[in-house]
């Protein structure tokens, strides 16, 4: 992956100098990326990159943080399971989706809400464009911050708005035991969870436990 093929003048600065397709799909395609590193050496690495990310947009999708305020119920998380072919089993997800054209990520963010999961919510958040696996590809997400009204009439019994050949399946989790309920399903289902959803539930979890805790390096 990480291959020297020479050595050029040192360079200050890391920088990419050309990009290769391999081989190219009708999502994704595969790079050879050659770049200097910081020592000025010329390299390569294997690059995946999408095939559908806009010029008009500033991320290639959105991921849904959603969480569902309902009247005398523990306000939930909203989250998605399905099958997914290249881990070859179900994951546990935010709602999430690609951004089209001239859309923004709160627009976005809204549409694949309500057709994953049937719900319709308020943006309150949207965050930078961040990296998924920056080892692996130059993918970017917004995660958008949506909550629900539960006690609308139109989200009382919400109906999904799945394409063909999508099976979602929709899982509300209370915020207050999240950790706990995602530790259950990964102990007694074939699912893997994403990391951006374990890691927010275990910083709830670290929150709540040792609040006023700070990090300390043992000697």
């Amino acid at each position: 992956m990480d291959r020297s093929v020479g050595d050029s003048p040192k360079a200050t600065i890391p920088s990419v100098i050309e990009e290769e397709v391999v081989a190219e799909g009708k999502w994704v395609k595969l790079e050879k990326t050659t770049y200097t590193d910081p020592s000025g050496k010329t390299r390569t690495w294997e690059t995946v990159k999408r095939t559908t990310k806009k010029h008009t947009s500033s991320a290639d999708g959105v991921a849904i943080f959603a969480v569902l305020n309902r009247t005398l119920h523990y306000d939930c998380l909203v989250m998605v399971k399905q099958f997914r072919p290249p881990m070859g089993c179900y994951c546990l997800e935010f709602p999430a989706g690609l951004i089209d054209d001239n859309e923004s990520a709160e627009d976005a963010a809204l549409r694949k809400l309500l057709e994953e999961t049937g719900y319709k919510g308020e943006v309150v958040g949207v965050s930078p464009a961040i990296c998924l696996d920056p080892g692996l590809t130059n993918c970017t997400t917004h995660i958008v911050t949506v909550n629900i009204n539960g006690d609308d009439p139109e989200n009382i019994k919400p109906k999904q708005k799945l394409d063909d050949g999508e099976f979602v399946e929709v899982v509300l989790v209370p915020l207050n035991e999240l950790q706990k309920k995602i530790d259950e399903m990964v102990k007694n289902e074939n699912v893997v969870v994403d990391a951006r959803v374990y890691i927010y539930a275990m910083g709830r979890t670290h929150a709540k436990s040792k609040p006023t805790e700070l990090p300390v390096l043992k000697s």
